[in-house]
């Protein structure tokens, strides 16, 4: 797994410490561990582990602008945890409406010791932020239109939503509310994993 993950981010261009190359694979054990009684992901492995879940959210990190962020639906802290370990000068929340899920994330907090993630169970059109977020973060929900009609509340003016795609389909962003565009979509290649990757940005005219 250490060989995998080092392999893995220098083909990615990422450079992260010892320290954070450690928490990553003590997150990646702790899921495994609670994966056996929750049922936290589909993934059983932890070597796939490293690749669709570690390495698929880290490959997003370059593309970070801002301070404040939210990952919505983050499911047992994807791609929220691994980001956050890589960026510990950044702020990120990690909503989800299931307990389980969100009991899990606070062991890990806990067990790594980070201090710049805030977990928060709630179903995301009932969670009602103080400040608005510089990007709304997802890779679980279906559809972009989803993301954006149900997210709208969540980014301040000038922020903006980041979906995690596979391929990305045309006929998802034809059906986009008449308020929202496209502003870049940047392919993604995660070492180790086939099949394309995509980071879709999206601005609400609504947020301007």
């Amino acid at each position: 797994m250490e060989q995998q993950l080092e392999h893995g981010l220098a083909q990615a261009g990422l450079v992260l410490s010892a320290q954070q190359q450690q928490q990553l694979l003590d997150y990646v054990l702790l899921l495994h561990k609670w994966n056996k009684a929750y049922n936290l992901t589909s993934v059983r492995h932890p070597d796939d582990m490293v690749v669709k879940h570690i390495l698929d959210s880290l490959v997003v990190s370059p593309h970070l602008k801002g301070q404040q962020f939210i990952d919505v639906g983050t499911g047992p802290g994807l791609p929220g945890i691994p980001l956050a370990i890589a960026n510990p000068d950044k702020q990120f929340t990690l909503l989800d409406s299931l307990g389980k899920r969100i009991r899990f994330i606070r062991q890990v907090l806990h067990e790594l010791g980070l201090t710049n993630v805030t977990p928060v169970q709630s179903r995301v059109e009932d969670f009602t932020p103080e400040h608005g977020f510089d990007a709304v973060l997802s890779r679980a929900f279906a559809s972009m239109s989803d993301m954006v009609s149900w997210c709208h509340h969540l980014p301040h003016a000038q922020g903006c939503f980041y979906a995690l795609k596979g391929q990305v389909d045309q006929q998802e962003i034809d059906a986009l509310p008449a308020d929202c565009s496209v502003t870049d979509i940047k392919a993604l290649k995660v070492p180790g994993l086939e099949g394309a990757r995509h980071l879709v940005i999206l601005r609400a005219k609504s947020n301007e």
